[in-house]
């Protein structure tokens, strides 16, 4: 019973497939015992006819929801596009307005913490779009949309408010004690 609710547990909040591998490492159990739970987690989520499914994708194992509630599922996301930003989307889109084009590693760097979930929710949303790579890196890099500047009135990018009032002033100091 444990395994089986750590494996849920995990699988819960993985963005991405993840191997038996890397599932039997976390769980410290044998990769064989790891497979054979999942086969049947999946099975029982079939048998009992949830919404979702436990399948295999990419190399590893990842919930899906079922098919025929892709209309429903469809309909929710569309409808939570008018949902409020949260205060991380909002500085994560502050950050690649005044800064586009810019690269997620630029991002989470001046934000201080990791994005790409929130540059995720962006993109998804129609705020923010991939525009090229970085020659340097090959990063994809990021701008703001035409819906942006829609949602706040502007023409261009030119028209959104300087920084510089909201920003303290010894700002050079606290740009030197972090270097």
């Amino acid at each position: 019973a444990e395994l089986r609710g750590a494996l849920e547990a995990i699988l819960l909040v993985v963005d991405e497939p993840v191997s038996e591998l890397v599932l039997a490492q976390v769980v410290e159990q044998p990769a064989e015992r790891v497979g054979r739970m999942l086969d049947e987690i999946a099975a029982g989520y079939t048998a009992a006819g949830y919404g979702f499914e436990l399948r295999r994708a990419a190399g590893g194992w990842r919930l899906y929801t079922r098919p025929e509630y892709a209309g429903y599922v469809e309909r929710f996301v569309l409808d939570g596009q008018s949902v409020r930003l949260t205060q991380a989307a909002l500085e994560t889109l502050a950050v690649v307005a005044y800064k586009q084009p810019v690269t997620r590693s630029r991002i989470s760097a001046i934000r201080g913490v990791n994005c790409d979930g929130v540059l995720r929710t962006l993109v998804s949303r129609g705020l923010v779009e991939e525009c090229g790579t970085e020659p340097e890196s090959g990063a994809f890099l990021y701008r703001t949309t035409t819906m942006f500047l829609e949602k706040l009135g502007l023409n261009t990018v030119d028209e959104l408010p300087p920084l510089a009032p909201f920003l303290p002033d010894n700002v050079e100091e606290l740009a030197d004690a972090t270097r």
